[in-house]
């Protein structure tokens, strides 16, 4: 078993949680994010593509859903920063009998609201949604998405059936919008009892309808903390902005190389901005050129900007996976992504600059960004 490495950070320490191929790995800097230790391999072995910080109601607490090829998925939790892990003797996010599916990957982890801070969701492959009211202790299948009429007819993305995305309304404790791929995104109103698409004025360009109700390829969906009637959304072809939460969407690929990509982050305190990694075609999957570029847009996707100070731009074919960027949330805003070539990059200013924190690593699917209270 590889050595493993332990951090012990502090109120105020940045982390980023990174989740690779062969386990999770947890980075952590102080405020003025030059200096970065490394800690694990936790996991090892495991495709761990989703992570999670919960630092409510006093909490320390990181998430895992770690999946193993001999074992399947488990959801795991670290109340000390990975020096030891909860390790559940089955299953906890499982179907119950009678759905015909089993488990096989966690795809992400989304703590409920400040108000109800023992509640948990968990997005799930093949495509479902998970609820725990126990801080995680229990987990129940949300049954009226899992039994919404449209998902026969889902299809899955090059990555699998897998709800992806959970964006939790912070005014309204019903409203709750998921992204599937390849069934797009749907809205419950009701708590999840009901649900409806979600997806008017995004493209479908594999499809006969191009604007159908459903079925779009969704990559990523982010929504702005402190506006947050607005989205943004990287669509399988297609970039796009909400301003009424999400229910109709506008083209905003002004300029960009590629409108194929799957990163996506927002400004922590600027609803204006946002982060993208354009990918050329949906076949290649590589940075456009060679050239490692993230793309930035401070008017809401009227026009993006190339940023690449520090980033390489000769022979880098490098791919950026759809939770493998993330923004922390100080200011200036600090910007991360990972690679699946092994690489962690990071800007202390934005986007401005960027510096290659970590290389080495396992192929990175996944980078959450935290800050400890």
């Amino acid at each position: 078993m590889p050595v493993t490495r332990h951090l012990s950070p502090r109120s105020g320490s940045i982390l980023l949680l990174v989740g690779t191929m062969k386990g999770a790995f947890i980075a952590c800097a102080g405020t003025d994010r030059r200096d970065w230790e490394l800690g694990g391999p936790y996991l090892p072995g495991s495709a761990v593509y989703a992570l999670a910080y919960d630092g409510r109601a006093g909490r320390h607490r990181v998430w895992a859903g770690p999946t193993s090829m001999h074992w399947g998925g488990l959801l795991r939790s670290s109340d000390d920063f990975g020096r030891s892990w909860t390790n559940p003797e089955a299953a906890n996010v499982k179907f119950p009998e009678g759905a015909g599916a089993a488990l096989k990957q966690i795809w992400q982890i989304a703590p409920g609201r400040d108000a109800e801070p023992d509640t948990l969701y968990c997005g799930v492959e093949p495509a479902a949604l998970f609820v725990s009211r126990d801080a995680g202790s229990t987990w129940a299948l949300v049954d009226g998405l899992w039994n919404h009429p449209q998902r026969p007819r889902w299809e899955p993305g090059g990555g699998g059936l897998c709800l992806h995305t959970i964006l939790l309304d912070p005014a309204d404790p019903n409203r709750i919008r998921i992204a599937v791929s390849a069934a797009g995104m749907y809205v419950t109103d009701d708590g999840g009892s009901t649900w409806r698409p979600s997806n008017r004025g995004v493209r479908a360009e594999f499809l006969p309808d191009k604007y159908p109700e459903f079925g779009q390829c969704v990559h990523k969906v982010a929504q702005a903390s402190r506006q947050p009637d607005r989205l943004f959304l990287q669509n399988h072809w297609g970039l796009y902005r909400s301003d009424d939460r999400g229910e109709t969407w506008s083209d905003i690929a002004n300029g960009v190389p590629s409108d194929f990509g799957f990163a996506l982050a927002i400004h922590p305190a600027d609803a204006d901005c946002a982060w993208i990694v354009p990918l050329e075609s949906d076949e290649f999957r590589c940075t456009p050129e060679g050239k490692l570029r993230v793309y930035r847009t401070r008017n809401a996707g009227a026009s993006w900007e190339a940023l690449s100070k520090g980033l390489p731009q000769e022979d880098a074919y490098e791919t950026v996976l759809r939770d493998a960027m993330a923004v922390d949330p100080l200011a200036p805003a600090g910007v991360y992504f990972g690679t699946r070539s092994g690489k962690l990059f990071g800007s202390r200013d934005e986007g401005e600059t960027w510096s290659e924190l970590l290389d080495g690593l396992p192929p990175v699917v996944s980078v959450t960004a935290a800050a400890v209270a």
